[in-house]
């Protein structure tokens, strides 16, 4: 297959599983290579994402490597197999590629959780207050930006409405319900759709009260997508220069006990929906 000018996130992840079974089975890349009949450096590319690979050579890489957990091996065949763009591709050298790799890791994921403290859940936004976060953005957005930032913010919530209904449960904080972006009547159109969209089979919301007091990782937003098998789960979270996933074991470990114990400080979900009805009411 002819090189990548720039692999996705997704396409790194599955070349680095790759690389992680190789290693997990003490086979330098040197033997793996001579054994299976290729070079040195098209495995390299392989693993890099640089270069693609057939769910075929999948299975019978994953085969040389003794790799046990066949619906490990399968989700990895299943990435592998993926062809043609997906309608964030729509975006591609006009937005970062990290907004691109949180709407693939969205597409893909069988459940997300999310912890957010300052503003509402991309995926529960209204166009107004998207339009008044993006806003506030320095160095500030042109025109054309704005409409780019915000047609993808949009689409995004399209993955809610997925046939094989995506399962998430959003942790809000109070700090996040009581931001004004755009005012009081575009706040209180967002706390109001909010309580649509927690009413969803899908969706959960919880609010997370001042009165909760201190919870893990209380300084930034993170969210939790769970892949097809525990070894594809990815984190997202944002930093000061975009945004970052991790998948490292320890990671994904410590992250899930930051949301259970978050989880277990909010309010549940009817507490939630008075809760937010009562804030809307009262702006």
């Amino acid at each position: 297959m002819p090189p990548r000018k720039a692999p996705t996130a997704r396409q790194r992840r599955l070349g680095s599983e790759l690389r992680k079974i190789r290693e997990q089975a003490g086979i330098s890349m040197t033997d793996a290579a001579s054994q299976l009949s290729t070079d040195r450096t098209n495995m390299s590319n392989v693993e890099s994402g640089r270069f693609g690979v057939s769910s075929e050579r999948v299975r019978t890489w994953a085969r040389h490597y003794g790799c046990p957990d066949q619906a490990y091996v399968d989700a990895l065949a299943a990435m592998a197999d993926e062809r043609g763009r997906g309608w964030w591709d729509d975006y591609r050298d006009e937005l970062p590629a990290s907004l691109l790799d949180l709407c693939e890791l969205e597409h893909h994921a069988i459940a997300l959780r999310s912890v957010q403290i300052m503003h509402m859940p991309g995926l529960l936004q209204t166009e107004d207050y998207a339009r008044a976060v993006f806003e506030e953005a320095v160095p500030s957005l042109t025109p054309v930006d704005l409409r780019r930032y915000l047609s993808l913010r949009m689409r995004r919530r399209d993955v809610l409405d997925r046939k094989d209904m995506l399962s998430c449960d959003f942790l809000i904080h109070e700090a996040a319900l009581r931001m004004k972006f755009g005012g009081r009547q575009v706040a209180t159109s967002q706390l109001n759709y909010l309580l649509e969209q927690s009413e969803r089979d899908n969706v959960t919301v919880r609010v997370i009260p001042f009165e909760a007091g201190g919870f893990p990782n209380a300084g930034g937003p993170t969210l939790y997508a769970y892949g097809p098998v525990p070894q594809l789960d990815t984190v997202q979270t944002d930093i000061p220069t975009g945004s970052v996933l991790l998948d490292a074991e320890t990671r994904l470990a410590n992250y899930r006990a930051v949301l259970d114990r978050t989880e277990h400080r909010a309010y549940g979900p009817e507490r939630s929906r008075d809760f937010i009805r009562e804030m809307a009411q009262q702006l």
